[in-house]
């Protein structure tokens, strides 16, 4: 056990031990204003991504994601290659790597990208090879994420990745670039994406970064003016809004001016404009671009199955419910408005037709498709979509309900036969009518909020009572609770509640299609009576004639419809107009009246009778109220029938004489008061309690308020916090950049220094890759290989070799599976002498990634090494023979020379060796016969044999001599040597005859 320190002892190792190292500050969180581009590719996109960045400035302010396909099984490269063409850090994305400006981000292999709340999201794909769409799933949580600072950027591939992405960006109001598809290498992708209609530009790489500068101004200047809407002045839009509606037909005064102004402000932007007054006079005078600006402001965003839990509630339990209750045979109407290129009314479709067939329900559908944009209409209408729509179609339905084509997948006869395509405007066309579902979403997120009140009247209207109105999570049928009620909350499904009401909305909202056209109603009444008969006639007027007037009402009293004479008993209120039965009842009706309607309503009794007074034009009329529940409207009905009928008894003029009746009449006029006052007080004290209970509610909301501005304030205080901070890291930022740059430049120079030294030790060298293709070389490496500045990236295998004897490619691949170094001696056929030496390459993480060979000219040595073993052989060959010997080089001076010849003919070694033959003991040896056999039968037949020659020796005398020589060379026949052997014979030896 160890035994615990004295304090003493505790107290110095406390103030000796070193300081805890300051934790290093991560990345900070990516500001919501920050605009992240995704750029996408496939095939041919390395190109393209080196062409963006070697224009893309390093300072631009935009953070860069980088998604291409790429193999699983294989490490990717490309943030090594990207990083030579830009001065922005390029990191291979990580998990919960936080984006920052100025930087790129590549995807690794075998990974799904997406990114939220600035943060990237990396998973491993659960798809199978080949049906992954990482670009598509990217780019669409990029709009989710950014909104308006989403840059979406297509570049080269195959197939058709991208294009759903790319819609979701431009649906958001980010900016949308496409590569022009005569530039990709492949142009599959920018083809498709600029087919579906989603590109606010194309354009050749290179310009790319010039049109992201341009529509980055409009959001710069907004963010410095800290305007988080764009404010354009009001004659410039109004100008703008007055050419749409002549150009197109179309009005977006009532569309939301923020999604306006964006749109205006970034083709603004594109053609380098800054004025909107200067921009609609270009509008009058390019009527292209005013097409183009319509197309820009309708945002075509939509998806099979959006919201599949929505379309999940739809199928198990809103269709169930609404066609519970319907015969066989029963017609279906439905209508799906706003839906771009058709995927929602598709997905309602084969609904309903899974629906039918499990319930085996007989049921006819008419469905109908609108959208205000006729291209899109035109593709809905064609049902062919891309294969990335497998993303949001299950397997099942994409077998049960698509063709499999070379284009994508199209809908089926069955799904296609069910739906009706046209092209309408919700605003100024009328809507179709007694429909069961009607599916509006994401439609009126885009319009103001006066459009939108004016816009759900005419949905309630085209319903049935009882029909469904589906919209998206966003919207809500506002302040219109008396028209619809929520069957699903979360997933905004309403009901139709039966009442007219919606017939005067409709009728006093101004739309279009309500001017100067009269109500569809009137036009259904005017056809009725032109197919009436005389009974019918009959019936009316019978009706008119001879039945109290009377007025229904809802429960709160508001007239849905008036029958007969009712001015007697109701007049039109001063002040706002109203419909309501109670502020339009005349004196003494209307404490009987509003007292009747209460007890309907919270008793529900069928009728309710009373006998009041009523006071029209200074007289005091008797009559008799009735109202009734009208149950037989609908079990979802509270409509009310109040009906006025003149009593016996005529009126009573209010200013008569007393008479015997006074008495009476001025007591019911005092019960009338009474009941009066009794009603005024029961009103002020609900006035007193609401007024008590909005008090309150204003006081929670003053707390709120409250409360949310101490959050602000200590909001303020942790920014100026995160401030100081940023300003350190700032400093920090300063400082590492500062020693990179001066790591970059002694890397620069340690590069300069490394190619000099290779050009200057003339040392032939050549980098291989794991596959032995050639990475780079040295100048003297091509004494070996044929090889040429276009051969990098090439096997060494295609490389014409010029020595000889030798595998060096065999010795490379050996060192590569061994990690043995190798070398050897090869000549080339110039008869240059090199040592091949063979290692592997090693990286600085010591990892073999390929294999180094190199070349030392050894010419020098190699003949050295020859001429001495030659020297060494001739000697041993020499002291061996008992004849006198001579060995001679290939210009015929004298190598080396025996004992026994130096007996015989005198002289030393030392005064022999390097002289010629001829000159050797001051020209003896220089005669005829020997010139004939070493200069022309030596050479010519390669040696001779027993050669008997005369010749006088000068202090020797004569002698005859047998002369035999042959030519030698050492193992590689490089060194040429002559063996000359002498015989001393007999004079009287016969010479032999002459050749």
């Amino acid at each position: 056990m160890v035994a615990k320190k004295t304090g003493a002892a505790a107290g110095r190792s406390k103030r000796n031990k070193p300081p805890a190292p300051a934790p290093t500050p991560g990345p900070e969180p990516a500001a919501p204003d920050l605009g992240i581009v995704g750029l996408g590719a496939s095939a041919g996109g390395l190109e393209a991504f080196e062409a963006f960045f070697r224009a893309m400035p390093a300072d631009s302010g935009l953070a860069f994601v980088l998604v291409q396909h790429l193999d699983p099984s294989h490490a990717s490269i490309l943030t090594e290659i990207l990083q030579r063409c830009t001065a922005m850090p390029v990191v291979e994305a990580q998990d919960q790597m936080p984006v920052q400006a100025d930087h790129v981000y590549v995807i690794p292999p075998n990974r799904d990208m997406v990114v939220f709340h600035g943060v990237l999201q990396l998973t491993v794909p659960v798809e199978p090879r080949g049906q992954r769409l990482p670009i598509d799933a990217f780019l669409r949580s990029l709009a989710e994420d950014r909104g308006e600072h989403a840059i979406g950027i297509i570049l080269s591939g195959t197939g058709t990745d991208g294009t759903l992405g790319l819609r979701a960006v431009h649906g958001a109001g980010g900016l949308c670039l496409v590569q022009e598809p005569a530039t990709a290498k492949y142009d599959g992708m920018p083809s498709s994406a600029i087919k579906g209609g989603y590109a606010s530009q194309v354009l050749p790489v290179e310009q790319m970064p010039q049109a992201l500068y341009g529509s980055q101004r409009p959001l710069a200047r907004r963010q410095a003016a800290a305007a988080p809407v764009p404010e354009l002045p009001p004659g410039g839009l109004a100008k703008i809004l007055m050419l749409l509606r002549s150009g197109t037909g179309h009005d977006f005064s009532l569309y939301k001016k923020s999604t306006i102004g964006r749109r205006i402000e970034r083709r603004m932007a594109q053609h380098r404009i800054e004025d909107v007054e200067i921009y609609a006079r270009y509008l009058k005078a390019h009527p292209a671009e005013l097409q183009a600006l319509f197309r820009e402001l309708l945002i075509n965003v939509t998806s099979f199955f959006r919201d599949p839990h929505a379309f999940a509630v739809l199928k198990s339990e809103v269709l169930p419910a609404l066609l519970a209750d319907k015969p066989e045979g029963y017609v279906l109407r439905a209508w799906v408005a706003g839906c771009a290129t058709g995927e929602e009314a598709y997905s309602v479709a084969m609904l309903l037709r899974e629906w039918m067939d499990e319930s085996h329900a007989d049921v006819k559908v008419q469905l109908y498709s609108t959208d205000l944009d006729d291209d899109a209409i035109a593709t809905a209408r064609a049902g062919l979509y891309p294969p990335n729509i497998a993303q949001d179609v299950s397997p099942e339905r994409l077998r049960r309900f698509f063709m499999k084509e070379d284009a994508g997948y199209r809908v089926k006869k069955e799904i296609r036969e069910m739906v009706v395509f046209a092209v309408q405007s919700v605003v100024k066309d009328p809507p179709f009518t007694r429909l069961d579902l009607l599916s509006c979403r994401n439609l009126m997120i885009y319009l103001e909020p006066e459009l939108q009140n004016r816009l759900i009247p005419t949905l309630h209207y085209a319903l049935k009572p009882g029909g469904v109105l589906f919209l998206s999570p966003s919207e809500s049928v506002g302040n219109h609770t008396e028209l619809f009620e929520p069957i699903h909350r979360k997933w905004k499904y309403y009901r139709a509640k039966p009442t007219v009401a919606s017939t005067r909305a409709v009728l006093a909202s101004g739309l279009s299609w309500t001017v100067g056209k009269g109500t569809v109603e009137s036009q259904e009444q005017s056809l009725k009576l032109k197919e009436s008969d005389v009974g019918e006639l009959a019936r009316r007027t019978l009706l008119q004639s001879f039945t109290p007037a009377a007025v229904v009402t809802d429960l709160q009293g508001n007239v849905l419809y008036v029958h007969g004479d009712t001015g007697r008993f109701l007049r039109p209120a001063p002040g706002a107009p109203t419909h309501n039965v109670i502020e339009m009842a005349r004196e003494g009706l209307q404490i009987e009246l509003r007292d009747a309607l209460r007890r309907a309503a919270v008793q529900s009794l069928p009728t309710i009778n009373a006998e009041v007074s009523v006071k029209n034009d200074g007289k005091l009329l008797p009559v008799s109220l009735s109202v009734r529940l009208l149950p037989e409207a609908g079990a979802h009905t509270n409509v009310l029938l109040v009906s006025f009928q003149d009593r016996p008894g005529g009126p009573a003029t209010a200013t008569e004489p007393k008479t015997r009746g006074r008495t009476s009449v001025s007591g019911r006029r005092i019960a009338e008061l009474e009941r009066e006052l009794d009603y005024a007080r029961e009103s002020m004290k609900a006035m007193l309690e609401e007024q008590q209970a909005s008090n309150e509610e204003l006081k929670s909301i003053n707390e709120e308020l409250q409360s949310t501005n101490e959050e602000l304030q200590s909001t303020n205080e942790e920014l100026e916090t995160s401030k100081e901070e940023l300003q350190s890291v700032n400093e920090e930022l300063v400082t590492v950049n500062s020693e990179l740059h001066i790591k970059i430049e002694q890397m620069a120079g340690m590069q300069d220094d490394m190619k000099n030294l290779l050009d200057n030790i003339r040392l032939g060298t050549i980098f291989l890759d794991r596959q032995l293709k050639i990475r780079r070389y040295t100048r003297d490496a091509s004494q070996v290989f044929r090889l040429m500045p276009g051969d990098v990236g090439r096997p060494l295998a295609d490389i014409r070799a010029e020595v000889q004897g030798a595998d060096l490619l065999a010795d490379a691949q050996t060192v590569l599976d061994t990690l043995v170094p190798l070398e050897r001696e090869v000549c080339t056929a110039a008869g240059t002498w090199y040592l091949a030496r063979t290692q592997p390459y090693r990286t600085v993480d010591n990892v073999i990634d390929g294999v180094v060979l190199t070349f030392a000219d050894v010419t020098e040595q190699v003949h050295a090494l020859a001429a001495r073993k030659a020297r060494d052989l001739a000697g041993a060959v020499v002291d061996a023979v008992r004849d006198p010997l001579v060995v001679l080089d290939g210009s015929l001076q004298v190598v080396t020379a025996n004992r026994p010849f130096f007996r015989e003919y005198g002289g030393t070694l030392e005064a022999t060796v390097g002289q010629a033959i001829y000159r050797f003991a001051d020209g003896q040896w220089d005669f005829a016969a020997l010139h004939e056999l070493l200069d022309r039968v030596l050479p010519r037949e390669g040696g001779f044999e027993r050669r008997i020659e005369d010749h006088v020796f000068a202090g020797l005398g004569a002698r005859r001599m047998r002369l035999s020589a042959r030519r030698i060379g050492d193992l590689a026949g490089q060194v040429d040597l002559v063996l000359l052997v002498i015989e001393t014979v007999a004079t009287n030896e016969a010479a032999p005859k002459s050749a």
